[in-house]
Parts: C-alpha cells; structure tokens; sequence
C-alpha cells in the first residue's frame, strides 16, 4: 500500500521533500553551534574557588580571611579610640588603646599581603560591625565599659576560628604566615578583654560538641585479640 502511493508522488516533489530535510538539519546544526557559542563553558567549581600564586595556591577561604581581618581593623580602631573618652574604667581605656594600636599595624600587614596576592579588601566594616559601633558611639561610663569588653571579645572568639582554620589548612606561604600573626593578635586581644574583668563568659558561643570517641578496647582484650 505505501509503495503506491510513493509510486504517484512526482519526482519534483521528492526532490522538494529531500531539499527540506536537509534545510532543517542545517538549521539544526546551526542552532547547536549558536548554543555552544553563546553558553558559557562548564566550570568545576573546586577549580573555580582557587587561583595561583608564586607562594601557591590561593583559595576562597584564604581571601575570605584577608577579608575578615581587614574588617576587624575598620571597626575596632575607631571603637578602641572611642574608650579613651567614652570608657569609665582605666582599665578599658588601656586596653582600647592597645587593640587599636595593635590593629593599625595589623590593617598594614594585610593590606601589603593582599596587594601581594591580588585580594580586594572593603573599605568599611560590615553591617553587625557598623551596629556595634552605633551602639558604642551612644554609650559612656560603666554601660559602656560592659558592652566594649563583650562585644569585642565575642567578635574576637568569632574570628579566631577562622584564623585558626586558615593557619591550619591553607597552602600558600603567604597566607600561612600572615595567619599565624593573625592567630597572636587574636589570642593577645582576647586576654586583654577578659583582664577588664567585665566579660561574661556565659553569654560566650560554647565550643562544638566532639564527634564521639571510638571505643578503646581494655589490655586484656587486646591480648585475647592478638
């Protein structure tokens, strides 16, 4: 039955029929060749986190702490200033004084390391940050001296996980040795809060519960094991 009816289609029309499935594989083809230009290529995302350098590799998290730290400067500078006439206690303003000389040559260390390794640092502190200098900017005396000791020894706890995170783990030179300074600034500030004697350490973020330890068998059991 089919071939009868193939037998009475004109050769003009087949010809026409072969003409139009060759146009739309043509078109066909050339949509795929517009996709293949206009999409942008797959990128692996581990390969996308990192780039390299002459001290080695860098990675997201090696920039995020350059990035971290130089905010921690932006806004404990000013607020270290603001102790001097603010602070009641003289115990705070000493320490206020000490965390922002410490940071203007801890801002130097990481700007010179980022302009070494290509890292765009902000220009101001980041939004909880800028709050707690509002909030700091309209205190004085004993409300003061609380909030100062609490909220930079809270922030300090907060980043000392990352310095210490990055110092562990990173391979770039660079950024190994700019942690291990961030991690003794770090530890120094936070022991100078807490000798205000005004930190409340209840109100502190308590340490990750440890993965259970596995089972350690008993000498006897060891011995029968054997």
């Amino acid at each position: 039955m089919n071939h009868a009816r193939d037998a009475r289609v004109p050769p003009t029309m087949h010809r026409l029929l072969r003409g139009e499935v060759l146009m739309l594989g043509g078109f066909v083809l050339a949509a795929a060749v517009t996709i293949a230009l206009v999409m942008p290529p797959s990128i692996d995302p581990a390969s996308a986190q990192w780039t390299q350098t002459s001290s080695g590799p860098l990675t997201a998290a090696d920039r995020d702490l350059l990035i971290k730290v130089r905010q921690a400067g932006l806004w404990e500078m000013p607020v270290g200033q603001y102790a001097e006439t603010r602070a009641e206690s003289q115990r705070v303003k000493e320490v206020g004084q000490l965390i922002m000389k410490d940071h203007m040559k801890l801002d130097l260390i990481t700007r010179q390391v980022a302009a070494k390794l290509g890292v765009a640092l902000p220009d101001e502190p980041n939004p909880d940050q800028q709050r707690w200098m509002a909030q700091l900017a309209s205190e004085s005396g004993p409300a003061f001296d609380k909030d100062f000791a609490n909220l930079l020894r809270a922030a300090h706890g907060k980043v000392f996980t990352v310095v210490a995170g990055v110092r562990a783990g990173t391979r770039n030179s660079e950024v190994r040795k700019f942690a291990q300074e961030g991690v003794n600034y770090v530890m120094r500030h936070m022991a100078l809060l807490e000798s205000t004697g005004l930190v409340d350490h209840s109100e502190l973020p308590e340490a990750p519960t440890p993965s259970p330890a596995p089972p350690v068998a008993l000498a006897g059991e060891k011995r029968r094991q054997a």
